[in-house]
């Protein structure tokens, strides 16, 4: 039997459990968007606006699942408008592929200004991406596709790309049998393990500090958290890896409180941004014990030792090698310090009014996805989160407007569960005509638009550092209701936190795409950084 390199391709989505791909048709392509339309009982094809919504909806997708999020887009023109959104699929450690075409297989590399022609497109995804490859014929497909799936699963996980020249789609070959592409496993390393637990055993405060390459390992964590009666931090990526609620969880600010008399940091899989970037400041006498995936973020922040491997795995030996070793209930002490976080979180208004409001809308297995915006910025340690995956974030990028399209993406994955998008206006039209996709799809998210009428931190920025020179922070922004309206989605506008986790309550039980604007006074917003870049203690 033979088959098009492009069929071979959709053989090898599916046999890697790929039951979305997200993007826009195009000529260079087309034989690739026939066969997901012959495919089509088995992967879903969810059509966007622009290629920077297909991006982001994949990494949403694969954000909020753990499971691969593809999409597909045209060359050239179509790979850089979703280049921001590979670059946040890089940042935050999301298995996203990138699937798209080239010009003639003859003409690559020759300049001769063909239809969406790069100088250079694979050297440019290969700047993006942790792997990147060409398909040059029907013979290298299932290789390839294969190759891509096990770099983009295995060890630090983060996005590829897989280009074919626009005559190669359609040729034919021979149809291998193709399987599950296999992952990559690091072995644990037991004379580390061993010294860890000493070094544990021998720590009167420890802080465990965990980022998204633990979001698969929650139960273990958990487990030697308990054993050692040691409080659980994260910043973004990590939030919900220990539920706010146990007594074990502490958001940024207390912890910040906690460190310190902490004399034992224990990192898992998380690059220790807050201790070693935020904070700008540690306790005499600190170690610190890293679990991670990836060997060179044991080159970047050298610690005390150093463990390669598997979160889960990694953490769960740990605490089988602690054996009989226990330690005293600390809750108490625990919970004084996150009420005094609590009460000193209160001053930053309104935001922490709104977030309470939605925190009590948004069912406890729903999921949050921030934006770069006062609101996304509070939310980083106001906002509670229950489960793993459950708060969805850009990572280090802090890339403007990506979060309503990646929401898109989070409620695909996720069908079943409420989604909320929190927005600014100068963030949300980065993507808002993506609410077409939304409406014509039917992807219920509920995105809450604050709107301040301007890019709000640039405009206080300009105000408080350079003598309230305004430029191009200022917006003038449609009406959003109506906007929303137009397209066919249910709209409403309200002011108060009150009526907004009304609002939210209706929105959700409706189960269709809607949105909320939420006007706010410009410049009357409580600046959040005095807890996300604290000063260094004397």
């Amino acid at each position: 039997m033979t088959k098009t390199t492009a069929d071979i391709m959709v053989d090898a989505l599916i046999e890697n459990d790929v039951d979305t791909v997200f993007g826009i048709p195009g000529a260079h392509s087309y034989e690739l968007s026939d066969a997901l339309a012959r495919r089509s009982n088995d992967i879903r094809f969810i059509h966007t606006r622009h290629e920077q919504g297909s991006a982001y909806m994949a990494y949403g997708y694969a954000k909020s699942s753990g499971r691969p999020g593809v999409f597909t887009v045209v060359p050239g023109p179509g790979v850089l408008n979703a280049g921001a959104a590979i670059c946040t699929a890089y940042g935050g450690n999301a298995p996203v592929m990138c699937l798209t075409g080239n010009i003639m297989s003859h003409l690559i590399g020759q300049g001769r200004g063909q239809l969406h022609e790069l100088p250079d497109q694979l050297a440019t995804l290969r700047g993006l991406t942790k792997y990147s490859d060409r398909i040059d014929h029907p013979g290298q497909a299932a290789e390839k596709m294969g190759r891509a799936f096990t770099e983009m699963l295995s060890d630090r996980q983060r996005p590829v790309a897989v280009e074919v020249p626009w005559d190669v789609f359609g040729q034919r070959g021979p149809a291998p049998v193709q399987r599950p592409a296999p992952r990559r496993h690091t072995a644990l390393n037991d004379a580390q393990i061993a010294e860890a637990a000493k070094m544990i055993a021998a720590a009167k405060n420890p802080l465990i500090m965990v980022g998204g390459g633990a979001l698969d390992a929650a139960d273990q964590v958990l487990a030697l958290a308990e054993k050692i009666q040691a409080p659980v931090t994260s910043h973004r990526s990590g939030r919900g890896i220990v539920s706010d609620d146990n007594p074990h969880a502490m958001n940024l600010i207390a912890s910040y409180d906690y460190f310190t008399d902490c004399d034992l940091l224990i990192g898992i899989g998380s690059r220790l941004e807050l201790q070693y970037m935020r904070w700008q400041w540690r306790p005499e006498g600190l170690k610190t014990i890293r679990i991670d995936i990836d060997p060179t973020e044991m080159v970047r922040l050298k610690p005390d030792l150093a463990i390669v491997g598997d979160a889960a795995e990694a953490t769960q030996a740990l605490t089988l090698a602690l054996g009989d070793h226990a330690a005293d209930d600390r809750s108490a002490a625990f919970q004084a310090i996150k009420d005094k976080a609590r009460v000193a979180s209160e001053v930053v208004q309104p935001q922490m009014n709104y977030l309470d409001a939605i925190r009590r809308a948004l069912p406890r297995d729903g999921f949050f996805v921030e934006e770069v915006s006062q609101m996304g910025f509070t939310a980083r340690f106001g906002f509670p989160v229950y489960a793993p995956r459950q708060y969805v974030t850009c990572a280090y990028q802090d890339n403007l407007g990506f979060g309503y399209n990646t929401a898109l993406g989070v409620k695909v994955a996720n069908p079943d569960k409420a989604v909320i998008s929190v927005n600014g206006d100068g963030g949300f039209m980065f993507g808002s005509q993506e609410m077409a996709t939304a409406v014509q799809h039917g992807i219920a998210v509920v995105a809450v638009v604050f709107n301040n009428n301007a890019f709000g931190n640039v405009r206080r920025d300009q105000m408080n550092a350079f003598d309230g020179r305004l430029l191009g922070s200022e917006l003038h922004n449609p009406d959003f209701v109506a906007m929303a309206r137009s397209f066919g989605m249910a709209a409403e506008r309200v002011d108060t936190p009150e009526a907004l986790e009304k609002a939210l309550e209706k929105a959700i039980a409706s189960n269709a795409p809607a949105l909320i604007e939420v006007p706010v006074e410009r410049g009357s917003e409580t600046p959040p950084w005095q807890f996300l870049h604290p000063a260094p203690k004397s």
